[in-house]
């Protein structure tokens, strides 16, 4: 009987024990969130992870309806740019929890905002912001590299907010 040559080299390699110790580091090494210059922005600057960081896609999520006897597609039944952020986040903070994860292990953020109608087509910053820092800064300090950008709109006409996150443990 013939023996393929490649077949009989894996069954060798397979069947020979693994040798090699294991590569230990002589640190634990951290995720570290690199702060602003001069600056109490409560977002990070950048977020190094080290090897072996677990990654976590957290995808874009909407704000909850506040207000069932509004019309679905109005801003009354989601409210205004800072309710709708703290609904956002709370949403979030719960997906984290699901998967023993915590705001703090937030390392990345993508905040989509629509104008408001009521701001001359703004972006109302201040309201996301007094909603954000619910969550990040003060009490929870780990923050997370971030951007906001301003967009046409999002697929409900009601929707101000959507925000998606990256988390990462170590």
């Amino acid at each position: 009987m013939k023996t393929n040559r490649y077949a009989a080299a894996l069954a060798l390699a397979c069947a020979l024990p693994l040798t090699a110790p294991a590569a230990t580091p002589t640190h634990v090494a951290t995720i570290v969130r690199h702060k602003i210059p001069d600056s109490d922005f409560p977002i990070a600057l950048a977020v190094t992870l080290p090897p072996g960081t677990t990654l976590h896609f957290i995808s874009g999520q909407v704000p909850p309806v506040v207000d069932k006897a509004a019309d679905a597609n109005s801003p009354a039944a989601f409210g205004d740019t800072k309710t709708q952020t703290v609904g956002v986040l709370a949403k979030i903070k719960e997906i984290l929890q699901g998967m023993g994860l915590t705001m703090g292990d937030v390392v990345k953020m993508q905040v989509f905002l629509v104008g408001d109608p009521g701001r001359n087509g703004r972006a109302d910053i201040a309201g996301f912001m007094e909603g954000y820092t619910q969550f990040f800064g003060g009490a929870q300090p780990n923050l997370p590299a971030r951007a906001v950008v301003q967009v046409a709109g999002l697929s409900n006409p009601g929707w101000f907010v959507e925000i998606e996150v990256v988390a990462a443990k170590k």
